[in-house]
């Protein structure tokens, strides 16, 4: 079996009291998702989208009041008429941007140019939204950052890692990474962050190093054998079924190492991030991600899309169920901060493009 990042620094508390762990849970269940959001899809459906801001934030509140830690739950207190603002927003800068094309390619470029340069500054807000917006236990969490730093992650360095070939994505994974979770806080404490870059390094090397040394394998096997079928002669269905079969397993041990790579890099950064004294644990393993994910997608095929929400429940409670948090002391000792309230513009662009900052 490879190695999965599961270590966790020991800690003691002043009074060299040991931690204790806090699992977290996730008590939503597919059937309960499965009558929100086929309403969801209904009513976006008939509103012609209008209705996927009240959609968004009915999702959350299920989803954030159905995740528990230390006897207490999360809250969400997103605006669906913010969130619509918001996304009416991105819904013009979108088709602003198709519209230049179609005008000339000078003004389609330039409105590429002006996309680029605010998209930082959207994903920004969108962090702050999405925190600011999130509580536990009647205290709520915050972004700080600056737009600076925001162009450094989201702009500069995604552009300087294309000249060089993508090497750098390992260095700007654990640098996005420490922006997010140094930036992030609950009340008016930081989280932290320690994983270094040499461990991120380590974890991409290792999953390309099985996803190639694997394709590798099955090409001088399986391709081996479709080759042999060509050069005998074979009857005409014989090598379809042979090239059928030889695509088939490059993708399988493809979607097979994926999980190993999600697995590794949630290991990873949450095994590496603190929040004041208590240390979180994550204990995802290889076997299980590639099983949830591997049925999922079998069961979203099979019923043409409808096992959807009971595939996302699914997922999300492994992820989170594998999550702990060693806790010296006690929580209650944490002080709300004072914030001010965040547009969801940035809220509105992320979700049109899809953006995941999970991991």
């Amino acid at each position: 079996m490879f190695p999965i990042s599961k270590e966790t620094p020991v800690d003691f508390d002043a009074n060299n009291t040991p931690p204790r762990q806090e699992a977290i849970t996730f008590s939503a269940t597919g059937s309960e998702y499965f009558r929100i959001w086929i309403v969801n899809l209904l009513l976006s459906i008939v509103t012609l989208g209008i209705y996927s801001a009240w959609a968004k934030v009915r999702r959350n509140r299920y989803f954030y009041s159905s995740t528990h830690l230390a006897g207490g739950s999360f809250e969400y207190h997103g605006n669906a008429v913010a969130i619509l603002k918001g996304r009416i927003a991105a819904v013009v800068l979108i088709a602003g941007y198709n519209i230049a094309f179609q005008v000339s390619p000078v003004v389609g470029l330039l409105m590429f140019v002006l996309l680029a340069a605010i998209l930082p500054w959207l994903v920004w807000k969108s962090l702050q939204f999405k925190l600011y917006n999130t509580s536990y236990r009647g205290i709520r969490f915050g972004f700080g950052g600056s737009a600076r730093e925001a162009y450094k992650y989201f702009l500069w360095l995604p552009i300087l890692n294309t000249f060089t070939g993508g090497l750098m994505t390992p260095f700007l994974h654990q640098r996005l990474k420490r922006f997010q979770h140094t930036q992030s806080r609950f009340g008016a404490t930081h989280f932290s962050f320690d994983a270094t870059v040499g461990s991120f390094y380590k974890t991409y090397l290792l999953f390309f190093a099985l996803l190639l040394g694997g394709l590798l394998v099955l090409i001088f096997v399986v391709f081996g054998s479709v080759f042999a079928s060509f050069a005998a002669n074979a009857n005409d269905k014989t090598k379809v079924g042979s090239l059928l079969f030889a695509i088939g397993a490059l993708y399988l041990w493809a979607f097979t190492v994926l999980p190993l790579f999600l697995t590794m890099i949630q290991n990873l950064i949450w095994n590496h991030t603190r929040l004041q004294r208590h240390q979180f644990q994550s204990q995802l393993t290889w076997g299980r991600t590639t099983f949830v994910m591997l049925s999922n997608l079998l069961g979203i095929v099979v019923t043409l899309g409808l096992f959807t929400p009971f595939a996302h429940v699914r997922w999300l409670k492994y992820r989170l169920e594998a999550t702990s948090m060693l806790v010296h002391g006690s929580l209650d000792e944490f002080v709300a901060a004072t914030g001010q309230q965040v547009s969801a513009t940035g809220e509105g662009m992320v979700d049109l493009l899809d953006f995941d900052l999970s991991l």
